[in-house]
């Protein structure tokens, strides 16, 4: 059998050379990363993507920089070599088409690595530049042609780009999140709305408490849903300063102060997002403060979503005495218990939420490890932000899709349940007194009878009376007033 023959290229930096497959558009940077940092994990295409928005926007400021230049100099006068005007065309045609997705099978940089970044800015940069070279009709690796630091990473620095498309992915993926909180939201209060007179028990510390209903139930999730939604909203408030332009440490070292301030605005253009240049670079790059309070307030959402799903398997759980709530089954639970189904969906969601909690505690961690002008932990920081985001996203869309679309709940067994509930007396204790309703309550429960046949034999209020108390609207009546009592 023929193999087919691997041509290789080397690569050259100043601690030695390395062979490159000839097909491969990273460089021996990305290599090095690789060989260095052994983690299988993928790194996130969103941060990938967004990197490269940054390089477009990088491309776009330069050509407007060197256009203001030469209308006020003659190229003779500049003290720097120009960009060819081809080269950086042929950049920015590749910097749109990465952010598209292109070419992300030769990010090869895993998630996890040291470096703030560099090896992330490097991978892209080599990618770009590779790209554009062959958009110019030469081989993979003609250097001389375009370089992956003197052009494609022109006026840039790890530290400033890494970042600032770590906000941006960040801000894309919240969009999407807001919209699958909305959609959730949206379906549990179609749940509130139908479910509007149907009674339940209320439970407090898992032990049967007073008449309560379904509606009241989901009001609750849906309130907090909406909570949920109005936080994410904020974070946009919160990342949306950026360090772009600020170069190594924020002093906008190397970096014309044409491209400082017109860059963020080019990357605003582009991203259709509310982006803004921090008016202290320096703190924008030392700081990430800001990245954990947005993931707080993702743990807040994973908290709310672990609620209801508790709620949720609880309520449909075979150990419930009084199971009058059931969800869809979704798949087989057992390879040795026929018929057994298993609360899937809601064990994933639950695992999500505790995943997110740890990310939490990790990204706290690594954001206060930050030293003096930098912080070296950012990949893995923004790594478990957009981790998180993608995990709600999902529990989100699965809870919509997968429990709230086909939950049923069994309303005439679910009344049933609460007449021949103790609980049920606190409904009377306005109107008999507190040791009365105690009676009631334990003959109901010696007796194992409703409290309609309970107060038969007890005669404590008369039953038409007692039956009028009990419709689901007085019930369901917040608090009470003289009327009430009187009309009733």
């Amino acid at each position: 059998m023929l193999k087919t023959k691997l041509f290789m290229r080397i690569e050259k930096d100043f601690l030695g050379s390395k062979e490159l497959p000839d097909f491969a558009l990273y460089g021996i940077q990305s290599l090095r990363a690789r060989e260095n940092f052994p983690d299988i994990s993928r790194f996130d295409k969103a941060w990938y993507q967004a990197t490269a928005e940054v390089k477009q926007a990088c491309y776009l400021t330069y050509k407007s920089f060197k256009k203001a230049l030469l209308s006020k100099y003659s190229e003779d006068q500049i003290p720097f070599t120009l960009i060819a005007d081809d080269i950086i065309e042929a950049l920015l045609l590749a910097a749109i088409e990465a952010a598209e997705g292109k070419y992300f099978d030769d990010f090869i940089v895993p998630a996890l690595q040291g470096g703030a970044g560099t090896s992330i800015n490097m991978n892209v940069n080599e990618i770009l530049a590779n790209v554009a070279i062959q958009k110019l009709g030469k081989p993979i690796g003609s250097y001389e042609i375009i370089d992956p630091i003197e052009h494609a990473n022109i006026y840039q620095s790890t530290n400033d780009v890494i970042p600032t498309a770590l906000k941006v992915a960040v801000m894309h993926l919240l969009t999407d999140l807001e919209k699958h909180i909305n959609l959730l939201r949206s379906k549990v209060e179609e749940t509130e709305s139908r479910t509007r007179n149907n009674l339940r028990i209320a439970y407090t510390q898992m032990q049967e408490a007073v008449p309560s209903s379904y509606s009241k139930l989901f009001s609750t999730y849906s309130e907090a849903l909406s909570r949920d939604w109005w936080r994410v909203s904020k974070c946009f408030e919160r990342i949306k300063v950026v360090n772009l332009g600020g170069s190594a440490v924020g002093t906008g070292i190397g970096v014309p102060r044409f491209f400082i301030m017109e860059v963020v605005g080019q990357l605003q253009k582009i991203t259709n997002l509310p982006l803004t240049r921090s008016e202290n670079l320096s703190d924008a790059t030392s700081n990430l403060d800001s990245l954990v309070e947005v993931h707080a307030i993702l743990k807040a959402h994973a908290v709310n979503l672990e609620k209801i799903c508790s709620d949720i398997r609880l309520l449909a759980a075979d150990i419930s005495i009084n199971k009058d709530f059931s969800i869809p089954q979704k798949q087989i639970g057992s390879s040795i218990m026929p018929g057994k189904v298993n609360p899937v969906i809601i064990e994933f969601v639950i695992s999500a939420a505790q995943k997110i909690y740890a990310n939490d505690i990790l990204i706290a961690a690594l954001s206060a490890r930050g030293c003096l002008d930098l912080n070296a932990y950012l990949p893995v920081i923004g790594h478990a932000l957009l981790e998180s985001i993608r995990l709600l996203i999902a529990a989100d869309q699965t809870i919509t899709d997968n429990i709230f679309d086909g939950l049923k709940i069994h309303a005439d067994s679910a009344q049933l349940n609460l007449f021949k509930s103790p609980a049920i007396t606190t409904a009377l204790s306005v109107y008999i007194g507190y040791h009365k309703a105690a009676e009631l309550a334990k003959l109901m429960k010696a007796e194992n009878i409703d409290i309609f046949e309970a107060n038969q034999r007890l005669t404590f209020i008369d039953d038409s009376k007692l039956r009028q108390i009990l419709k689901p609207e007085n019930l369901l009546k917040t608090g009470f007033s003289m009327d009430d009592l009187i009309s009733t």
